[in-house]
């Protein structure tokens, strides 16, 4: 792996120089985008509005425009410039514990990895957070802008999970809820628990995998070969109130049999 971010974990007056590795990666399907009529691949070409010829990678910048048609070039060493300390700097502010974080701000994940020199003092941290059951909430900045993240103990090692700021979340006040009118019996409280407990299990991550990615795979080879291509499954149907308890029960009779089963 290449490592995205070179600087340093700061606590106080501890400085452990680390590597950021990005812990996630996409998988899908890699689908071109083609002119109807001629299945035609359409091409994005980084075309000059002086010119009008394509310009190649190694010859654009990075401008912003502070006035109307006049441009300011801001180079890598720039954004470094702008404040040198914290383009470096993984800086935690505070210590929390992490059932006070909303899951909502948690974004995406990354691998921290100590420098060869600073394996103590990682370890230490690493250690620490485990022990006082704490995660550090900390400020970094990363593709010209400042994150914020949480660092985390993950066995022997430690996770960045870059977070969202309050502002980025939108605000569900416009969502069609139900309100506190809204009735619930007893006993579908006590059938949908049931049901719950039927259905719980350990977590185990590698489990689970990509189901439709693969049903897809097969309509593409279908195409490929001209064979017809047959709808797989149904759309559900929203369950009637009349039927919430019938739906309820039929589900927690399911969920035994396929128990009794498994």
């Amino acid at each position: 792996m290449r490592p995205l971010w070179t600087g340093g974990i700061s606590f106080g007056l501890i400085f452990i120089p680390v590597k950021l590795y990005s812990a996630s990666k996409e998988v899908s399907l890699d689908f071109d985008l083609l002119e109807e009529k001629t299945l035609a691949p359409i091409r994005y070409a980084r075309v000059s509005t002086a010119s009008g010829k394509e310009v190649p990678w190694d010859e654009i910048v990075k401008g912003y425009e502070y006035r109307k048609g006049d441009y300011v070039v801001i180079h890598d060493a720039d954004f470094e410039k702008a404040n040198v300390k914290k383009s470096k700097t993984i800086d935690i502010v505070e210590f929390v514990d992490e059932s006070e974080v909303d899951a909502k701000f948690f974004e995406k994940p990354y691998y921290v990895e100590p420098a060869k020199e600073a394996k103590k003092t990682y370890a230490l941290l690493v250690e620490a957070l485990k022990r006082s059951k704490k995660i550090g909430i900390a400020k970094f900045v990363l593709r010209e802008r400042e994150h914020l993240a949480a660092l985390k103990p993950d066995g022997e090692m430690l996770t960045l999970v870059q977070m969202r700021y309050k502002e980025e979340l939108r605000s569900p006040k416009e969502l069609d809820l139900p309100g506190a009118e809204m009735h619930i019996s007893t006993k579908e409280i006590d059938m949908a628990l049931s049901l719950i407990e039927q259905m719980s299990e350990p977590f185990r991550a590698g489990e689970f995998k990509d189901e439709y990615i693969d049903e897809l795979r097969g309509i593409i080879e279908d195409k490929a070969d001209h064979k017809p291509i047959k709808a797989k499954g149904k759309a559900p149907k929203p369950t009637k109130v009349k039927d919430l308890m019938s739906d309820l029960r039929r589900s927690l009779e399911a969920m035994k049999t396929k128990r009794a089963h498994a």
